[in-house]
């Protein structure tokens, strides 16, 4: 079975608030500085472990998505993410980068 296209936010259209709230929530920063670790990566979404139930991710994974912080593929029954590392930079400079740094305090 090929891929098919979920519904993602053209880069112009990001708005900071809904990027903020995704934001909000440890396990989303979470996933999204694993990305930003290798923001030229796709990686399977189930290779993130979270400390949640299945319908938990699934509903990490949109909130993602529908903010405009990273692009799913969805291939058959898997399901791919990468960070939308240059329409956020482009967007908001230096969020992504500021938020990681914060939430790893200081060092």
């Amino acid at each position: 079975m090929g891929s098919s296209e979920l519904p993602h936010p053209r880069a112009e259209d990001l708005e900071v608030g809904p990027v903020l709230l995704a934001l909000a929530d440890d396990n989303r920063r979470r996933v999204v500085a694993e990305l930003a670790a290798r923001p030229d990566e796709e990686r399977l979404c189930a290779s993130f472990e979270l400390p949640v139930s299945k319908s938990s991710r699934t509903h990490h994974w949109r909130v993602l998505r529908e903010a405009g912080l990273v692009y799913q593929r969805d291939a058959g029954n898997r399901l791919y993410m990468r960070l939308r590392k240059d329409d956020l930079d482009r967007r908001f400079p230096g969020l992504i980068q500021a938020v990681i740094a914060a939430d790893q305090g200081p060092r």
